[in-house]
């Protein structure tokens, strides 16, 4: 597929940075806390679905002490409904008890530090500290991916390559960048159906068949 072109690139990013300036994560949560867990239990399913499970969960379990010494069986009854519950579930009191021996119960905002923590990679990182440090960073989920594709703001055929090539070319406000493609590629440039005729972004589409999934 056809990469934008510099000035191609420069409309894209004026155009997500006007009308997604506010843009936030869908998820909700209280606290650096809340958001790690939301974001771990967002990886394959919908924020949507995790925003059912997590009231539960949070009551049982309002704090990272309180998750290190959860009962794994009650954990993963709380996240049934959720994807891949049974590695979630203990992936999150792992990354509970880590924090809590490791790092004082108080979980760290450094990349590298994140990711020694069980069930966090370098996407999860930085949707975490994209949402609540505000930090130019990029992370690439499935609508990220897309919308770069369909865009020609990448060929790459992995979300770390994207996610490379993303950086280098918007360079900055990429916090701002992540959420506005997030929410872009989920209500507008969505993988079946996407609001083509719509779309503000048209003139820059490189896809020949955009009603089709990237």
């Amino acid at each position: 597929m056809k990469k934008a072109a510099a000035k191609e690139v420069q409309a894209i990013k004026a155009f997500f940075l006007e009308h997604y300036a506010q843009a936030v994560t869908e998820l909700r949560y209280h606290s650096l806390y809340e958001l790690l867990v939301c974001v771990m239990l967002s990886a394959q399913c919908t924020d949507k679905r995790v925003n059912i499970i997590t009231p539960e969960l949070f009551k049982h379990y309002p704090d990272v002490q309180a998750l290190a010494s959860a009962d794994l069986e009650n954990v993963k009854a709380l996240i049934r409904s959720c994807s891949f519950f049974n590695n979630k579930a203990q992936n999150l009191v792992k990354m509970a008890q880590t924090v809590v021996q490791t790092y004082g119960g108080e979980i760290p905002l450094d990349e590298t530090q994140l990711i020694t923590l069980a069930g966090v990679g370098q996407k999860t990182a930085h949707v975490v500290m994209i949402e609540y440090a505000k930090a130019n960073l990029m992370a690439v989920d499935t609508h990220v991916f897309r919308v770069a594709h369909r865009l020609g703001l990448s060929n790459a055929k992995t979300a770390v390559k994207t996610e490379e090539e993303l950086t280098k070319l918007f360079k900055n406000d990429l916090d701002t960048l992540h959420q506005a493609m997030v929410l872009f590629g989920r209500y507008h440039c969505k993988a079946i159906k996407p609001l083509c005729d719509t779309c503000l972004l048209q003139p820059y589409c490189k896809s020949k068949d955009g009603f089709k999934a990237v």
